[in-house]
């Protein structure tokens, strides 16, 4: 929406989107330079700086995009076979367990979708090692394979859940907003190098996105956001789909639908803040995980490193000058516009492409 918007141009920015398929390439874009700037998982700035996955890049986030936007989606298959909630699945897998184990997806080993998952596993009594199977699959191709069978389940962002529901090939059991309330979901995920060449650049990077988190978190607005979104260039499915995400409205399947408060939520309460508070939630996803063995370097110091409050209070500051110096604009030459100083730099960063 920044882009649609002109919000880059505002900031003296010139910006291309590239859509990527999954979360391993984004990171890898990132870490060998193909990217400057992506659109991430909240933890993935974590892993990658300790090289967990992936080679060692020291990377950092100034700007949380959004809390919550996930849900668990199970198949019809299982409904069929008596499941309603996570004690039923439970029993089901109890019962099939010589017969087989269920399979469900993730988007990313260090994923917010992976950790609730697991932690939905053991609040109704599933161990996630033992008793089922987790993948990892790109965002886009989680419907498909719960189509095919070779999924039993899944979490993964919105639109994915309400396209499986409208395909009648799922039904959601459980959303993030309710799982874990103020859970950071998405960053803005830069390698260190970068906003130490670029300073400038970061930051009025992180104003442009600032500002359009908050067009996207008013509902007047919504209709704008959904209409762009299907477009075949960025997520391309039907409004109907990216509606349930946009204003929660959910429809859960098998004729049950109703309101899940701030299922997505963009802007306000200091959700965008990259907040010491926001990296211990990454941090205990990475020692929940059993994915990351030095878990003692995920201390305070490591999360000021990583989540940059520094970086964010100063975008702050410069929207607060680009609006003051607008308003003296206008009051002095009757609201005439003046275009925008593009450099010749510009910045690289993925479109929303349905990898959340």
């Amino acid at each position: 929406m920044a882009q649609e918007l002109g919000l880059f141009q505002k900031h003296g920015l010139r910006v291309s989107l590239s859509r990527e398929l999954g979360w391993a390439t984004v990171r890898d874009k990132i870490i060998y330079g193909e990217l400057d700037a992506a659109h991430a998982l909240a933890a993935m700035p974590v892993a990658a700086t300790l090289g967990l996955g992936s080679i060692a890049c020291d990377c950092l986030t100034a700007l949380v995009l959004n809390l919550h936007g996930n849900a668990i989606t199970l198949s019809n298959d299982l409904w069929q076979r008596g499941v309603r909630d996570g004690n039923t699945l439970r029993e089901e897998i109890q019962r099939a367990r010589r017969e087989q184990i269920y399979t469900f997806g993730a988007v990313y080993s260090f994923s917010s979708h992976r950790h609730l998952l697991r932690q939905w596993f053991i609040a109704h009594g599933i161990n996630p090692e033992r008793d089922a199977r987790i993948v990892i699959v790109p965002p886009p191709q989680m419907v498909k394979n719960l189509e095919a069978g070779h999924l039993d389940g899944f979490c993964v962002g919105e639109p994915w859940n309400s396209v499986a529901v409208q395909s009648r090939a799922g039904w959601i059991a459980a959303t993030s907003a309710e799982l874990d309330p103020g859970h950071p979901e998405k960053v803005l995920m830069v390698r260190r190098d970068f906003t130490e060449r670029r300073a400038g650049e970061h930051v009025a990077l992180v104003a442009a996105l600032l500002e359009a988190c908050e067009f996207c978190d008013a509902p007047e607005n919504h209709g704008q956001i959904i209409s762009t979104l299907a477009r075949p260039e960025y997520v391309g499915v039907s409004e109907t789909a990216l509606r349930h995400g946009i204003n929660g409205e959910l429809d859960f399947g098998h004729g049950v639908s109703r309101r899940v408060g701030d299922f997505c939520f963009f802007h306000g309460n200091d959700a965008n803040e990259p907040s010491s508070d926001k990296a211990a939630w990454a941090f205990e996803l990475m020692r929940a995980s059993g994915l990351c063995k030095e878990s003692s370097t995920l201390n305070f110091a490591f999360g000021r490193h990583v989540f940059r409050m520094d970086i964010y209070e100063a975008a702050i500051r410069l929207r607060a000058t680009i609006a003051a110096k607008a308003a003296t604009n206008s009051r002095k030459w009757n609201s005439k516009s003046t275009a925008p100083r593009v450099p010749k730099s510009k910045l690289l960063f993925p479109a929303f492409s349905g990898a959340s």
